[in-house]
């Protein structure tokens, strides 16, 4: 091979190995200001939508403002909306072509890692009141601790009505924790094991008051006190903690993080950070070739399990409805066609990589900061076990479709081989033999009270998801057979 010239060498270079630049780096100033408006409508969302029931309520809301209609049979309507047990939401827009024909499916999650409430929660020691908890997702035990804590939920009493509780984010409302034990006494108890058995799950009790009932005599006038001032508010008894659903969140709104203001830090970012830009995004479609869906799901922190998991069916009878909507036979058949002639992406989050653990990443495949939205083409454990592995056609379908529309993107695994792994909704997605693959926004502390990202990140994986339902449709995979 002849000798290079430093003019050759840089031109190669650039042709075969272009160098990855921030979102920051290639922004016009139109581009930054866009950065920090999105940045306070995204902590706007993320302080109303705090759990999956006022998440579903929020996503409804803003959808309306932009015409969408709620579904019903024989509805004449171009956006459509559809909520499943308060829990899950979907919207659509139905395109020119039959969602026979595939469809342009974004699907994120909206629950968050938590406390909720055990079924017979209260009770009194020492004067002191309590509730029981049961942590649900995978959290660190000891990062919830000692913090300020809001309950927000729903109570169905047996006479059939369902009274909403929301305590703890108003500026002038109490809050409440659980607590920890003092460096003093806690040497034998808590740092002397594991940092995983440090925090017993059953010691996880949520304080809630101390000031008896003003009577002669009597047991636990605590409780009975506490009891009584949720009767006169909310009009509900200690029975009927057994029919409720009470979260337990951070209490407080989320932030801006830096002296620049360039991070959001709050919680419940994994995975609303993808739901809130798959809500931009979704809102923007008009007129699509394809029919546009955004599903937001529950129960994904869990295994995705339950009827409002993403392993339920609502999906199959979602698409039976938008077939119906846009005129077609929504024939068993004609649902398991048009899925598998889809494409979607699983909006999830990465991690970011963490200068301060570098031990658990690979650099060359670890997401980055400010580096745009992450596509990961697989997740699952050790040998890929539990994964999606998106295909070699669909994944350099998406990079041309990304690149045309000047989407700032990286390309990400999570974490070292065998050092740990994760899981999302695309492995149910699937089984339906449509085209899937994970987009969606890297941030450090994930599964922590207070995650962290990047600004910027929301701002590409909103151009990511808009390009993803505005690209021409596929041509027919001929290799299949449906």
């Amino acid at each position: 091979m002849a000798k290079l010239t430093k003019k050759q060498y840089k031109k190669l270079s650039e042709q075969l190995m272009p160098e990855k630049k921030s979102v920051w780096d290639q922004a016009d100033p139109a581009q930054r200001k866009e950065i920090m408006k999105l940045g306070e409508r995204y902590k706007d969302f993320l302080d109303a939508a705090k759990t999956e029931r006022m998440a579903v309520k929020t996503i409804l809301a803003r959808a309306r403002g932009k015409g969408f209609k709620m579904y019903k049979p024989g509805l004449k309507a171009k956006r459509l909306a559809f909520n499943y047990k308060g829990k899950v939401v979907a919207l659509a827009v139905l395109g020119r072509r039959s969602p026979v024909q595939g469809m342009r499916l974004l699907g994120s999650h909206i629950d968050a890692p938590r406390l909720d409430l055990k079924m017979n929660p209260l009770y009194e020691d020492q004067e002191m009141v309590f509730l029981k908890t049961h942590y649900y997702g995978g959290i660190k035990k000891y990062q919830w601790l000692a913090r300020p804590l809001a309950i927000h939920g729903v109570v169905c009493t047996s006479d059939g009505k369902s009274v909403e509780v929301h305590i703890g984010d108003a500026d002038d409302d109490p809050v409440f924790t659980v607590l920890d034990l003092l460096p003093h006494l806690s040497r034998k108890v808590q740092e002397s094991k594991k940092l995983a058995d440090a925090v017993e799950a059953e010691r996880m009790n949520l304080l809630i008051g101390t000031l008896p009932l003003d009577m002669d005599g009597g047991k636990e006038r605590v409780k009975l006190a506490v009891l009584k001032l949720l009767n006169d508010k909310y009009g509900f008894n200690q029975a009927d903690l057994v029919s409720a659903e009470l979260e337990l969140v951070p209490a407080g709104r989320a932030r801006d993080v830096g002296l620049d203001r360039s991070l959001v830090g709050g919680y419940g970012q994994d995975d609303r950070a993808s739901a809130f830009a798959a809500l931009e995004a979704v809102l923007a479609v008009n007129d699509p070739a394809m029919t546009c869906v955004a599903v937001f799901v529950d129960k994904e922190e869990v295994g995705s399990d339950g009827a409002t998991g993403a392993q339920s069916r609502f999906l199959e009878h979602l698409t039976a409805s938008l077939l119906e909507a846009a005129g077609d036979t929504a024939s068993y058949r004609q649902v398991f066609r048009g899925l598998a002639a889809s494409q979607m992406l699983s909006a999830d989050v990465n991690a970011a990589f963490d200068p301060d653990y570098p031990e658990v990443h690979d650099r060359r495949n670890a997401a980055y900061l400010g580096y745009g939205v992450c596509l990961t083409k697989y997740t699952g454990h050790g040998g890929k076990y539990g994964a999606s592995d998106a295909d070699a056609e669909y994944v350099a379908w998406l990079r041309k479709v990304w690149d045309d529309a000047k989407v700032t993107w990286q390309a990400a695994g999570m974490g070292r081989v065998d050092q740990g792994g994760g899981g999302t909704i695309a492995k149910h997605m699937a089984v339906y033999g449509m085209d899937i693959i994970d987009v969606g926004p890297s941030m450090l502390a994930m599964h922590s009270p207070f995650e962290v990202s990047a600004k910027a990140d929301m701002l590409s994986a909103v151009m990511a998801y808009q390009a993803f339902y505005q690209a021409a449709p596929v041509k027919a995979n001929t290799g299949r057979t449906l």
